[in-house]
């Protein structure tokens, strides 16, 4: 990668896309919503493991370099010219193989206290209430208890971001991981851009805050699930009432262990 990357992981619902839609103002930066490397990296591993015939063909040196390539031909005539930021949640869970591959990359975790995190995909799915959501498979059975249910399961949608994050934030890689909340860059947007320039070691750039509107209507249509990647046009911290019920709101608050320094023995950077 000649110019570089970084990557942007954490959990949904939290400011990836619009933290993409900020970097991606800067010339220098190449930021999206999420790419398909992740997808690649992942089918590419389990076809060069024990696991597939081919495996044999494949050494630790070859496995890298497959990897390396994957990066270099997707980001074919951006990353000669940029910086490039990918974003997926798998990258949380592949810290060492991000350090091995890109030792200078760091990685940005975007996060949210998680009740709000539920509330806000709940919110998606009754907004869309004539249209089942590929997030539970396009099953228009269920209850606002089993949809929350679904997506923290180990595999699902938050549950495994959850997970991934808590393996970076207590791993040996913990070094180049910063925790953006999603509480700062909506209320303090500059003070979040200021810290991650900081971050990355990146000369500071001035955003506009005021025209961030992006859109992912083709993406999201695909997934049944209209509005999931839209960004509005500014970036504003909105208050107001969790449509969940108050148990369940009480059962995902003590998730948050970013929220408590007690818990942070590797002094992650916490934004």
């Amino acid at each position: 990668m000649q110019n570089g990357i970084h990557f942007i992981s954490g959990m949904p619902r939290a400011g990836s896309t619009l933290l993409a839609s900020v970097l991606r103002q800067n010339p220098r930066f190449h930021a999206r919503m999420t790419s398909g490397v992740g997808s690649l990296v992942n089918a590419s591993l389990g076809q060069m493991s024990a696991g597939s015939e081919i495996s044999v063909f494949f050494d630790e040196a070859r496995r890298k370099a497959v990897l390396e390539g994957l990066f270099d031909g997707y980001y074919r005539g951006i990353h000669e010219e940029k910086l490039v930021f990918d974003t997926n949640r798998i990258w949380c869970s592949k810290m060492p193989t991000i350090a091995e591959l890109f030792p200078k990359a760091k990685v940005v975790a975007c996060v949210r206290h998680a009740p709000w995190v539920i509330d806000s995909l709940e919110r998606l799915v009754r907004a869309n209430k004539f249209e089942p959501s590929g997030i539970f498979k396009f099953d228009p059975v269920g209850t606002v208890y089993s949809r929350a249910e679904a997506v923290q399961g180990g595999l699902g949608m938050v549950g495994f971001a959850w997970n991934a994050l808590k393996e970076a934030f207590y791993g040996e890689h913990s070094d180049r991981l910063m925790l953006l909340t999603y509480e700062t860059l909506t209320a303090n947007p500059k003070k979040a851009m200021a810290a991650l320039y900081d971050f990355i070691g990146e000369t500071a750039f001035e955003h506009d805050f005021d025209d961030v509107a992006s859109d992912e209507e083709v993406f999201d249509a695909r997934l049944g699930t209209p509005g999931l990647h839209r960004v509005g046009k500014k970036i504003e911290a909105r208050e107001r009432r969790t449509i969940l019920p108050p148990d369940l709101f009480r059962r995902y608050e003590s998730d948050s262990f970013w929220r408590d320094a007690t818990q942070n023995p590797n002094k992650v950077r916490v934004v």
